[in-house]
């Protein structure tokens, strides 16, 4: 990563960064938003525990699954933890991921993304995030007697 890539100047400013590097399709934008150390959890709980391999994820992903994505930010929050600790959640939209077997057009999808921020002298880095799908109508997962994963509601 040897590109000097705007660093946030706070918290807020963070998902917008992600989004950005996202749209770029640059892993090394992306990973730069994250410390060496960094920790972060997919939609379907892949986890990375360094800048190193968040990059070759996300490279992997930009090749095979989200060449032609468009992610989109609709939604931020930021609550503070202390001066130089923050907590933000984001609210996503995903569409255009890559066909995959009989899924030709994949559906639009909605995520929540969490990053745990921290100030390192002027700038805001993150040190954890952690992706999570909406499922539109579901409260929970199940696993099925043939271990079939689904999402579920309870209340219908």
């Amino acid at each position: 990563m040897s590109k000097n890539y705007k660093k946030a100047s706070n918290p807020e400013q963070i998902p917008a960064l992600f989004t950005d590097a996202w749209m770029k399709r640059d892993a090394d934008m992306l990973a730069s938003l994250f410390t060496e150390d960094a920790e972060f959890v997919n939609v379907v709980g892949l986890w990375w525990h360094n800048r190193e391999d968040i990059k070759e994820a996300h490279a992997y992903g930009f090749d095979k699954i989200f060449g032609d994505s468009d992610l989109v930010l609709r939604e931020s929050r930021v609550k503070y933890l202390s001066d130089e600790i923050a907590v933000v959640h984001a609210r996503m939209r995903l569409k255009n991921q890559t066909p995959k077997g009989e899924v030709n057009t994949p559906s639009l999808r909605q995520n929540i993304f969490t990053f745990v921020v921290q100030k390192l002298e002027s700038s805001w880095i993150c040190v954890s995030a952690h992706n999570t799908d909406i499922i539109p109508g579901a409260e929970t997962n199940i696993i099925d007697e043939e271990g079939e994963f689904k999402s579920v509601n309870y209340r219908d």
